[in-house]
């Protein structure tokens, strides 16, 4: 993975409320075994974030790659980049290796 990209994804996940966020979304992602998507309403109700904020945590998450969004009629939902893990656990694999 090219120090840029790697760049982006630890300072995407950095802050404590987006970190709270994307692993929501991982939890529900898993929840919802039929669709693999999240709705997020279902989770920005229980965090104490106002929805600006969310919104540019979301946009944070996704300009690193590491969640896709698409609106599906009036729902926003999100979806784990699987790519992106794998290229994590490969990095932190090789890392512990050495």
């Amino acid at each position: 993975m090219e120090t840029k990209k790697l760049a982006k994804v630890f300072k995407a996940l950095s802050n404590p409320n987006r970190l709270e966020l994307y692993m929501q979304i991982v939890k529900h992602q898993e929840a919802s075994y039929a669709t693999g998507d999240c709705l997020l309403c279902e989770i920005t109700n229980s965090l104490n974030i106002g929805a600006p904020t969310i919104s540019h945590h979301l946009k944070e998450l996704s300009n690193a790659e590491l969640i896709f969004t698409e609106r599906k009629g009036r729902y926003l939902v999100a979806s784990v980049n699987e790519k992106m893990i794998g290229e994590m656990c490969e990095l932190l694999k090789l890392h512990h290796e050495s």
